[in-house]
């Protein structure tokens, strides 16, 4: 038998079977798989979800109507009837005490309450206190039963499950269990001493029992600290292996130039860089000039100028004799990248040599720069014109959608790739583009969202990328104004002030949006309800105007003559869905309406907010709905109280959490269990810096296997085969 320390591997190969208390129980094992605890490492990691300092809970006694009120009291008391009234239901009617007074509980169409609460079971009872029949009373309330004997100051709290009959006593049993199997041998530190002790962390073991047996609170925090610790250094090794292991694994490209192209186009721009549109320019030109692939993600709130900081990429792709190519998630946004790169670019031209044993040999030369686009409406006869035109090297630039990963497409020289809204893309279509560069060479790639990520966020979703920001607006973007039309509570608005401003607007020849409320993730009701708000419209407050539809439905040859009348001011008013949030510029346009306001998004709401503004007149987003919900309501404030993405970023991420970004993230297993982007900030930067010393001075963690192995716990297959064997 060994007496080496438990590894994380070794807890999550043991079944729930090697638990005596377990063993004998088929049922109770079937129900912890389908609460995804299927190992004891998974019991060991089912954290209490809170906990109960009895020298803090409430007395009965002391209860006033409208409290919110955690009690430990046994029942002394408890019977079930039928209503009256079809169906007939059930009521289970309880009476506990704690020694200082008496509480009702009751509970509805909850048979089962009478077996599980027996008299004299003690348990902690959690609701709100109302008063019914002059008695103070909790209905449904949250149940925990804690057992006679967990009589410690602090109770751990765990994650029940009603429909198989699992309650948090049981499973902190199984807990207790699980701790004693490893008392033995105890459990392998991985953390460098020198580490643990510069952030005064906990060893494993400790920390493991005192997230689940607390003496204090202080010891609970102190084993949480360590537990989320490790959770964030693992997923922050992950992303720095992948991060070094692309570096010496890939060649890329060193792109060489005088710089001339790019100065040229900045010079013929109408206006002067932001001091933030030149940081990031000679980020990503440091990057260009360098050894190794770049693979970097370009954040900038909408309007930031995105556009001229990646076509300065893509021009000294150029200058050093090679190509680029953008790639757009829609035809929509690929064919405006391509409008505006034209226009940007036009009567631009390339230096050059002239050709070896020409007249001018030893003269420079100079041709037209060749920007082309490609998508699924290109015809047949230009895609092979244009594959001819890629290959020979006649084509610097090409803008398009998936189509530029098609196998028939193939580049003379791939020097700089751009990849637009990237979280729209996959891993494999991002990997498709990189793998066209010419004699083994990996392009280098800069991946752009105009949805701003929190910094910590950023670190841990996009981590194996370097992460340039352009936090500031240039000159001349006219600022928006926002209003909140509240159309419930006391102080309830008429949305009539929105629709005459609108007309004001037109009467003055702008144009607006009406953004139609997002009904649920249906194409078809939110077409309806789109077409719907049309027709009242049209009927009423915005009748005489001349209005148009688009929504999810809308075949996409009727979606581009809709948007192209109103883009050619045919149009006043365009009532459309969400379709219209990313990549649709209409500079004339100053008044962005949205419905049901209160049903979106912050990250939605700043892209829609995003459409107006984008020409030299003022601009008002007006937000119409009740803001019914706490955080509906905060979303709403927000907006009004500032435009920018990152600080709304920021406030997205306390209310939402951090779910949809981790959602991202094309892991293996859920590897955030305890650490929270909001609550953890300054741990996520920590985890950050210790994992580039640690892969710094080893890039495959040969010297931490305890370390190593954790990593690849944590990770999908193809990741860990790519960092662990490459």
């Amino acid at each position: 038998m060994t007496d080496t320390p438990i590894t994380l591997a070794e807890l999550d190969r043991y079944p729930l079977t090697s638990l005596t208390a377990l063993a004998s129980k088929p049922k109770k094992i079937a129900g912890l798989a389908e609460m995804g605890i299927e190992s004891v490492f998974d019991l060991l990691t089912d954290y209490p979800r809170r906990y109960l300092d009895r020298t803090r809970q409430a007395a009965i006694g002391d209860l006033l109507p409208g409290d919110e009120a955690m009690v430990i009291a046994s029942v002394s008391r408890i019977s079930s009837r039928r209503t009256r009234g079809r169906p007939p239901k059930v009521l289970v009617t309880a009476e506990v005490t704690d020694g200082t007074g008496y509480l009702r509980i009751s509970f509805f169409n909850q048979g089962w309450r009478e077996r599980q609460l027996p008299v004299g079971t003690e348990a902690v009872f959690f609701g709100k206190v109302e008063i019914f029949g002059g008695r103070r009373q909790l209905s449904n309330p949250v149940v925990d039963l804690i057992g006679g004997d967990r009589t410690g100051r602090i109770v751990p709290l765990y994650a029940q499950s009603e429909k198989h009959r699992i309650t948090t006593w049981e499973i902190g049993s199984w807990v207790e269990a699980a701790l004693g199997k490893c008392q033995r041998r105890g459990l392998a530190e991985p953390l460098p001493a020198a580490v643990r002790s510069r952030f005064d962390l906990l060893d494993r073991t400790a920390s493991l029992v005192g997230i689940h047996r607390p003496e204090s609170m202080g010891e609970m925090s102190a084993a949480r600290k360590r537990l989320v610790f490790d959770e964030l250094l693992r997923v922050q090794l992950a992303l720095v292996m992948r991060k070094k292991a692309l570096e010496a694994t890939t060649r890329g490209i060193t792109h060489v130039g005088s710089g001339e192209l790019v100065e040229r186009f900045h010079q013929r721009l109408p206006f002067p860089l932001t001091a933030a549109q030149q940081r990031v320019v000679s980020e990503i030109s440091r990057d260009l000039t360098g050894p190794h692939p770049m693979h970097r993600l370009l954040q900038g709130d909408v309007g930031a100028g995105k556009t001229v900081v990646a076509a300065s990429a893509l021009l000294t792709a150029v200058e050093g004799g090679h190509q680029g190519a953008l790639m757009a998630p829609t035809e929509v946004l690929a064919e405006q990248h391509h409008s505006s790169l034209v226009a940007m670019l036009e009567g631009l031209s390339v230096p050059g040599d002239a050709e070896e044993g020409s007249l001018f040999e030893g003269l420079t030369s100079e041709r037209p720069l060749r920007v082309a686009l490609l998508t699924n409406r290109t015809p047949a006869a230009q895609r092979r014109k244009l594959a001819v035109e890629l290959a020979d090297g006649t084509v610097d630039l090409l803008v398009g959608t998936h189509a530029l990963i098609e196998d028939t497409v193939t580049f003379r020289s791939l020097g700089v790739v751009v990849i637009d809204e990237q979280h729209r893309f996959g891993v494999e279509q991002r990997a498709a583009l990189r793998s066209k560069g010419a004699d083994g060479t990996t392009p280098d790639v800069l991946v752009m969202t105009a949805t701003p990520i929190p910094r910590t966020a950023a670190m841990t979703v996009y981590g194996d990328l370097d992460v340039s920001v352009l936090d500031e607006l240039p000159p001349g973007r006219t600022p928006i104004e926002t209003r909140w039309v509240r159309t419930t509570g006391d102080d309830a608005e008429t949305e009539s002030v929105v629709w005459d401003h609108v007309r004001t607007q037109v009467a003055a020849g702008r144009q607006a949006y009406v953004v139609c409320p997002l009904v649920e993730e249906s194409d078809k009701l939110e077409a309806r309800s789109a077409e719907e708000t049309l027709d009242r419209l049209a009927g009423g407050e915005l009748s005489g105007l001349r209005l148009g539809l688009l929504h999810g439905r809308v075949s996409a040859v009727d979606k581009e003559a809709t948007m192209a009348a109103f883009r050619r001011g045919e149009l006043d008013v365009l009532v459309a869905t969400t379709v219209i949030e990313v990549g649709v510029d209409v500079p004339n346009a100053t008044v962005m309406v949205i419905l049901d306001a209160d049903r979106f998004g912050i990250a939605q709401l700043h892209q829609l907010r995003g459409r107006v503004g984008r020409g030299v007149h003022a601009s008002t987003c007006w937000l119409v709905g009740g803001g019914n919900t706490p955080d509906g309501q905060a979303r709403l404030e927000a907006m009004v109280r500032t435009t920018d993405g990152f600080e709304l970023a920021e406030v997205d991420l306390d209310l939402r959490g951090e779910g949809t970004l981790m959602g991202e993230r094309q892991k293996g297993r859920n590897d955030l269990k305890l650490a929270s982007l909001r609550r953890d900030r300054v741990w996520v930067e920590r985890a950050r810096e210790v994992a580039f010393e640690l892969v710094g001075e080893d890039p495959d963690l040969g010297h931490h296997p305890e370390l190593r192995s954790e990593v690849a716990m944590f990770m999908g297959d193809e990741d860990a085969d790519f960092l662990l064997k490459s």
